[in-house]
């Protein structure tokens, strides 16, 4: 038996018709007709010796031999998907493709895209909002901006450039209710659930033994998302034991406020992601520099502030 392969065209045939088990479908994916499609895969077997698929009125279904082969074609026409991306990142200066948290983004980076593009007009900025986990070796994304911990993949090239902390904030007018910090006893709190994953944690308990304050319910609304989070403190809802990193321009701005001067640093941190090797491409580098440069304030925030490690809290 011959091990030269068959026509790549009558491969990407059967992997459509394989992933989709219908070869009508799978004729629509590949912008042909079925009756064009059911030729690559007759051709296919030809060359196999072998049919590929049994053949029903409505359905097929692989065969055995089918089944061994369905996999690596899969796999094989994924690896040259992705190797076609990356070297069409390599000779493209002109775009760049960025996720980062829903959050980051909303706060950050979208009020901000003109500042980026004044500085380099000669790049497209792309941003894409999520948190879900991308392969930068298989997608067309070129940078990932992540909060958390490591260790990352030795295929990355990570770069740390903010930690983050939290401390309980509101606005001016619920502070005026809240004159001492023996009153946050009966204060309404906001939680903010995208901490969860901190061990050690950093939420409302641990704030509290942290300060000393007796413990108390834990009633109050809570949300998967921390510019939602603030979108309640700045109603007035309550007080939220917020991240620095984000609320920072509000707390500039005086639209929230941080009377009581105890946070609970974090564990994890913002880094800036991309595939080993690339962090050094013009418009990779320069957003890296930009990034930096924007979030280089943030870090003054701490000032006047009593930062505990959440590791010294006293347990419950």
């Amino acid at each position: 038996m011959s091990d030269r392969l068959p026509p790549l065209t009558a491969l990407r045939a059967f992997d459509a018709a394989a992933r989709h088990m219908s070869f009508q479908r799978a004729a629509v994916e590949l912008n042909v007709t079925p009756a064009a499609l059911s030729f690559q895969i007759k051709s296919l077997e030809e060359h196999l010796g072998a049919p590929l698929f049994i053949r029903r009125n409505r359905a097929v279904s692989l065969t055995e031999a089918g089944h061994a082969l369905a996999p690596g074609a899969r796999d094989g026409f994924e690896a040259l998907g992705s190797a076609w991306r990356a070297a069409r990142r390599v000779n493209d200066h002109a775009s760049l493709t960025v996720t980062a948290g829903p959050a980051f983004t909303a706060i950050w980076l979208a009020p901000r895209l003109y500042s980026f593009a004044q500085a380099h007009p000669e790049i497209e900025l792309r941003l894409s909002a999520g948190l879900g986990l991308v392969d930068l070796t298989r997608t067309e994304v070129d940078v990932a901006v992540r909060f958390g911990y490591g260790p990352d993949p030795e295929t990355l090239f990570a770069e740390p450039f903010l930690g983050d902390w939290v401390v309980p904030m509101m606005t001016p007018e619920v502070a005026a209710q809240i004159p001492d910090l023996a009153s946050m006893g009966r204060a309404s709190l906001i939680h903010q659930d995208d901490l969860r994953f901190l061990d050690p944690p950093t939420d409302w308990p641990a704030w509290f033994r942290a300060v000393g304050l007796p413990l108390r319910d834990w009633s109050g609304p809570r949300f998967s998302q921390a510019d939602h989070a603030m979108d309640a403190a700045l109603s007035g809802a309550g007080v939220l034991l917020g991240r620095v990193s984000l609320a920072a321009p509000l707390l500039e701005a005086g639209r929230l406020v941080a009377p009581f001067k105890t946070g609970l640093k974090t564990i994890a941190h913002y880094r800036i992601l991309c595939v080993a090797g690339t962090e050094e491409r013009p418009q990779i580098k320069a957003f890296r520099e930009w990034l930096k440069d924007l979030t280089s304030a943030i870090p003054k925030q701490a000032e006047g502030f009593t930062l505990i490690d959440p590791g010294d809290v006293p347990a419950a």
